[in-house]
């Protein structure tokens, strides 16, 4: 990874906060950074190469979209975590996925609109080559945390 320059800490911030929401956001963007639409496009196109972005998009409230929203803990076998994480971030209503210490050594969370589309991706889950055990733990309040990452 390329060190972040002082425009693409300007960038990145600009990015998790302050999206405009119009026809050609980035043009937006690149009028208050004082640069054009193409270079911050090339730009946010590189950081996502060097792995500095994972997506550009939007949050809802899945809860009022009829979405219901539960975190699963796998037991994965350290051999296969690549391939079985792969295999989850596959599945549209992933929203997080990650590594952690311990027997449960990877969690995620999922949203579906329906019982029925939960229960079919669960049982395919479970059903991974390397998954040794799987716990479900359903949201029964939500408490929203905004993280934003300064970075200048």
């Amino acid at each position: 990874m390329t060190e972040l320059s002082l425009f693409d800490k300007s960038l990145l911030n600009l990015l998790q906060t302050n999206i405009p929401v119009c026809s050609r956001p980035f043009a937006a963007m690149a009028q208050k950074l004082g640069t054009d639409e193409q270079t911050v496009i090339s730009r946010l196109r590189e950081l996502k190469a060097e792995g500095y972005l994972r997506r550009i998009g939007t949050f809802f409230d899945s809860s009022s979209l009829g979405y219901k929203g539960v975190l699963v803990a796998l037991s994965v076998e350290p051999e296969k975590m690549q391939q079985v994480a792969e295999a989850v971030n596959r599945y549209q209503g992933t929203t997080h996925n990650y590594e952690r210490e311990g027997h449960f050594n990877l969690w995620f969370t999922l949203l579906t609109p329906n019982f029925n589309l939960e229960k079919k991706i669960l049982s395919e889950v479970k059903a991974l080559a390397g998954v040794k055990d799987m716990i479900c733990l359903k949201s029964n309040k939500k408490y929203k945390v905004n993280v934003q990452f300064k970075l200048q």
